[in-house]
């Protein structure tokens, strides 16, 4: 009840900013505001987890050709799911990107119970394989719009870490821990703290 009103009050808060944030891309960028795409949540369930958009509307097909042509980016591709120089990323989802703005369209996805505001960030269903045993811890809690591995540094870390701070935050959730991930997300995010 705490959680609903509190993304109740953010949002009431933020509205101007999402205006503000869907002129810019109308101007800069045309096409759908959203972005769309399926996660994995609390029990292994899939959500279509929002964003706002920050890629080129053909993303995925440049993705592939990138991939299929670069071997370096393969390889950082398959080792951390992110690309340092990703040209599918637009002028105004770079921003969006860096200041985590394009993540607060998951207020909508908290106040429908399908993430937190403090939890592992949600994964598609490919990285399942990467936490291996660990996709139980994982899939124990809500995914949240902040968490461990975000304020931990995020891209500047291994994958590797990433499932070690899901698997610790899950083992060890508490109200306390919660609040301290909340506490420390706001500065993080300023600080653009491994924001790609």
């Amino acid at each position: 009840m705490i959680e609903l009103a509190a993304v109740l009050a953010l949002l009431a808060f933020l509205l101007p900013l999402f205006a503000i944030i869907v002129l810019l891309m109308a101007i800069g960028d045309p096409g759908p505001v959203f972005f769309r795409q399926q996660r994995v949540g609390r029990g292994g369930v899939l959500f279509p987890c929002l964003k706002f958009r920050s890629m080129v509307v053909d993303a995925d097909a440049r993705l592939q050709r990138l991939l299929d042509a670069d071997p370096a980016a393969r390889r950082e591709w398959d080792r951390t799911r992110k690309l340092t120089a990703d040209p599918r990323i637009t002028p105004i989802g770079a921003f969006l990107r860096r200041s985590s703005l394009d993540e607060l369209p998951q207020l909508l996805n908290v106040l429908r119970g399908e993430m937190s505001l403090v939890g592992p960030r949600p994964i598609v269903p490919a990285e399942t394989a990467y936490y291996g045993r660990y996709i139980a811890d994982y899939c124990r809690v809500r995914p949240g719009i902040s968490g461990l591995w975000q304020v931990s540094g995020r891209s500047d870390t291994t994958y590797r870490r990433r499932v070690a701070c899901d698997v610790l935050y899950s083992r060890r959730r508490t109200w306390r821990l919660d609040l301290a991930i909340a506490a420390v997300t706001v500065p993080a995010v300023l600080a653009a703290k491994g924001a790609r």
